[in-house]
């Protein structure tokens, strides 16, 4: 079996999904740096059960 070249069509879908899959792995750490953040501050205090049922 021959090998063919690729279609033009493939290589902007190629581009286009790097580009989806950067921006989706950009959040993802955006998301964690700010969880971490959140978390590592002097004024973080889990919830107790007591506060949560009224």
């Amino acid at each position: 079996m021959a090998i063919r070249a690729e279609h033009e069509i493939h290589t902007r879908r190629k581009g286009r999904n790097v580009g989806v899959g950067l921006m989706l792995a950009a959040f993802v750490v955006l998301v964690l740096a700010i969880t971490f953040a959140k978390v590592t501050s002097d004024d973080f205090e889990v919830p107790s059960t007591s506060e949560l049922v009224n």
